[in-house]
């Protein structure tokens, strides 16, 4: 006779007044990296609350209930909302959405926290290009997405290009048969007709099974840095040689056609 598979039971969710969380000593969270307060504040206050915090009851000596609730997991977002209300910008006793895990529950209260972080994925370049794209479809201009997303408006301006890109090269890009350095070469001018024959080269060395093939290598990366925070200053050279074309810096060399 087969067993039954236990079901599992997930947690409850509740809104909890700001004023009855404090922030836990158990999260695991302790350096600075990333997003600010500030801007998490802000991003809160133009599309409020994306994600719940994950509570527990406080209980007192006796193991009662004592109506307040520790955040071991949703720190950040926790700090950012009591600047809110700092700034008088929301009430202390506004409703917070919370997952409410049992205080006397078999998974310790820090496991909670380290798995919110270790178990977050971080969204895969390309479909943040793509996003980018989306917005700036929708009449947002390079300067609006900036201020949304607390990034420079020349941030944006690159991913935008990236996200214009054949699709044939985001396919290769996504398959990890190229790099990300290698995807910006193509940024910097469309208008020479090699870079149709170098993408077709791409493609047929990829079907064959070579990952990173010889006709599209990274000379160097001295200036990959320019990613995210200045202009592609790349020089272009074209030869009118046999297929040959070339790109300083973050680079692609093509040094004939892969047929």
């Amino acid at each position: 006779m087969v067993t039954p598979k236990q079901k599992i039971t997930l947690n409850a969710s509740r809104d909890i007044p700001f004023n009855k969380l404090m922030l836990s000593q158990s999260n695991v969270r302790r350096i600075k990296r990333g997003e600010t307060i500030e801007d998490l504040a802000a991003s809160i206050a133009r599309r409020g609350l994306l994600q719940s915090l994950n509570v527990r009851p406080v209980l007192d000596g006796e193991g009662n209930e004592t109506g307040m609730f520790e955040v071991p997991a949703g720190g950040r977002r926790y700090r950012a909302l009591e600047l809110l209300v700092r700034q008088k910008r929301m009430v202390k006793t506004e409703p917070v959405p919370c997952v409410v895990t049992n205080a006397n529950s078999e998974v310790p209260i820090e496991e909670d926290s380290l798995a919110e972080n270790f178990e977050r994925e971080d969204l895969h370049p390309l479909d943040m290009f793509r996003a980018i794209q989306i917005l700036h479809d929708q009449g947002a201009s390079h300067e609006e997405i900036a201020a949304r997303f607390f990034v420079s408006a020349t941030f944006v301006q690159q991913r935008l290009r990236l996200a214009r890109v054949s699709p044939k090269l985001h396919d290769i890009y996504e398959q990890e048969g190229m790099k990300l350095e290698q995807l910006m070469a193509f940024t910097v001018d469309r208008r020479v007709g090699r870079y149709d024959a170098v993408e077709a080269g791409l493609c047929r060395a990829l079907r064959n099974g070579q990952k990173q093939p010889e006709c599209c290598t990274q000379a160097a990366a001295n200036k990959s840095q320019a990613y995210g925070h200045g202009e592609c200053d790349n020089k272009l050279s074209s030869k009118t040689t046999h297929g040959a074309l070339s790109l300083t810096r973050n680079t692609v060399r093509y040094d004939g056609p892969c047929r």
